[in-house]
Order: structure tokens, then C-alpha cells, then sequence
């Protein structure tokens, strides 16, 4: 085995120091660590720290009197059933086919699949007592 000591260990990094980018933006300066090996000597790792800029300022001018202010988007309305909603299993393959059990969350996303996670009084084969289920998998009990 190799055995290194620490004095050229040491003598291996040149920390360079107060160099400014040169970019527009404010940024502080840049502090950059040099490696070399005496087997590669072209290879270089730099490390740079910057500051995240001011963030600009607004460009959007008061509206004029009589105008009314740009309304923000409204939000879809909530998909799913509603949560504590009691609903019936549609799913053949379910273990709580033709069940009820009641909702404890339903994801808004649109790209979920199985969006809506149902509880139920009874556990399955495995000890589970919820399960995941599509919109078109369940019917909301009166």
C-alpha cells in the first residue's frame, strides 16, 4: 500500500481566491480549488458560489379607473366524492366488491388513476382495510 503524508497531500490543492465573474448580474466573488495529479495534469475541477440576483421589479402598470383589476383564474371545481362520503365498490376483482366503505382522500390531480382512497370496516386477506379506486369504480350511496 501507498502511504501519503499530509504535507503532500497538502500541496496538491491551490485554493484560488477574490476572482469575479463576468457576468452583469451581482454576484459575489467566486471562490475556485484547483486539483492536480501529477498523472493528469489538464484536469481541473471548479467550483463556483454565486448569489441568486434581485428579483425584478413588477412591469404591470395600476389598471385605469373604471377598469376592474384582472381577475385571477378560478379554480376547478373538486373532483370525486366528498371526503366521509360513504360509496359502493364497483370493482369485480376487488376483495370489497359490492361493499361500502367511506373516503378518506380523493387526489385532484387529473392524471391520477386510482384517485380516490376508500377505508373500509373489514380487512382483506393481507390485514389492508384501504384501497385505492378510479372515479368510475365507485357510486356514492344515499
Amino acid at each position: 500500500m501507498a502511504s501519503c503524508s499530509m504535507a503532500s497531500a497538502a500541496s496538491t490543492f491551490v485554493p484560488a481566491t477574490n476572482i469575479t465573474s463576468s457576468s452583469t448580474t451581482n454576484l459575489r466573488s467566486t471562490g475556485l480549488l484547483f486539483f492536480s495529479n501529477k498523472a493528469t495534469t489538464n484536469t481541473r475541477l471548479v467550483v463556483r458560489a454565486a448569489e441568486e440576483a434581485a428579483p425584478a421589479a413588477a412591469t404591470t402598470a395600476a389598471p385605469a379607473e373604471g377598469e376592474a383589476p384582472p381577475a385571477k383564474a378560478a379554480k376547478p371545481p373538486p373532483i370525486g366524492p366528498k371526503r366521509g362520503t360513504k360509496v359502493r365498490i364497483l370493482r369485480p376483482e376487488s376483495y370489497w366488491y359490492k361493499g361500502v366503505g367511506s373516503v378518506v382522500a380523493v387526489d385532484q390531480d387529473p392524471k391520477t388513476r386510482y384517485p380516490v382512497v376508500v377505508r373500509f370496516t373489514k380487512v382483506n386477506y393481507a390485514n389492508v382495510s384501504t384501497n385505492n379506486y378510479a372515479l368510475d369504480e365507485i357510486e356514492e350511496v344515499k
